[in-house]
């Protein structure tokens, strides 16, 4: 299995952007990059994936690049975060880049019926895409959920180009027999609304109605946003075992910092991926009180965890 994810390699088989030379992509990229804020459409072998970039870059300093969660895009699940004033001093020093998987932006239109999703190693590759698009040499990747899956499987395939990781309820396993029927009874007796819910909270918090599960269950029921939402939930219970080890081949080569809330649906997994990293690139915050975003409900204790103990190679600001 690990020699065949390792042989993933991206294959540029039409351009970023059809009719554009590579010096008029040059210039379209660096125009972007020039701007404070920024949205564009980057097209890959696999479809569009949309870009938003905040921030001019700086010398040869990694991008922070953000991949959100099933049921959420970029702005959903880091706005907050990514607002808040203690994370704006670290920002200020970098370009962010906010990915959002294919048709999960804003005012996305639904897929046709026939469309077939990227898999979760397409939606990887499509990263790469993004960082020859913009020439950026490396990130620092901040993923919750799928989009820390994702970002965990590019370090693994492109460990060059990746300075560090902040990974939020990450489940690095292959779904297994027991999960899958699981997955299919729950399926059976609950709307797929509520299937994603769970999967974003805790169970206090959905039993609490708290005010964050209120808001993305109303964001859920526009129907168009779910259909969509629905193709990218399946890709990612079809993911693989990203075979993660301490030592050899599987290992996490840049330094890593893991979030959980307490109590959240995945703190299981998040402790499982804690105890296969190596304890000295690897750190570890449980959060109290957090539920399932901790990016969201505990955001003001996320930005200095960033600086001490050291998990990234933040420069100060």
């Amino acid at each position: 299995m690990a020699t065949e994810l390792q042989g993933i390699q991206v294959t540029e088989t039409k351009p970023l952007l059809p009719g554009q030379d590579t010096a008029q992509q040059a210039a379209v990229a660096a125009a972007i990059l020039l701007d404070r804020s920024q949205e564009c459409d980057v097209e890959t072998p696999y479809g569009f994936v949309h870009v938003t970039i905040h921030g001019t870059p700086r010398g040869n300093r990694p991008v922070i690049l953000t991949y959100h969660d099933v049921g959420m895009n970029h702005k959903s699940c880091f706005d907050s975060l990514f607002k808040f004033d203690d994370m704006l001093e670290i920002t200020k020093n970098f370009v962010v880049c906010h990915l959002d998987a294919p048709g999960q932006q804003e005012g996305s239109a639904p897929f046709p019926t026939a469309y077939e999703y990227p898999s979760m190693e397409q939606l990887c590759e499509m990263v790469t895409c993004v960082l020859q698009y913009f020439n950026f040499r490396s990130i620092i990747g901040v993923g919750v959920g799928a989009g820390a899956y994702i970002l965990a499987m590019f370090a693994r395939f492109s460990p060059d180009l990746v300075e560090g990781l902040v990974l939020l309820n990450i489940d690095p396993n292959a779904k297994g027999w027991m999960d899958w029927a699981a997955s299919k009874i729950t399926g059976l007796t609950s709307s797929l609304s509520d299937v994603i819910l769970a999967h974003l909270f805790s169970q206090e918090e959905l039993a609490n109605s708290a005010g964050a599960v209120s808001t993305y269950r109303s964001f859920l029921t526009d129907g168009h946003f779910l259909s969509n939402a629905e193709l990218f939930w399946n890709s990612y219970n079809s993911r693989r075992d990203l075979e993660i080890e301490r030592d050899g081949g599987g290992s996490l080569k840049c330094p890593v910092m893991l979030v959980v809330g307490d109590q959240a649906p995945h703190e299981d997994t998040v402790v499982e991926c804690n105890s296969k990293l190596d304890p000295t690139q690897t750190s570890f915050l449980k959060m109290a009180d957090a539920g399932g975003q901790p990016q969201i409900s505990q955001v003001g204790l996320l930005p200095p965890s960033l600086h001490t103990p050291l998990p990234l190679p933040l420069p100060p600001p």
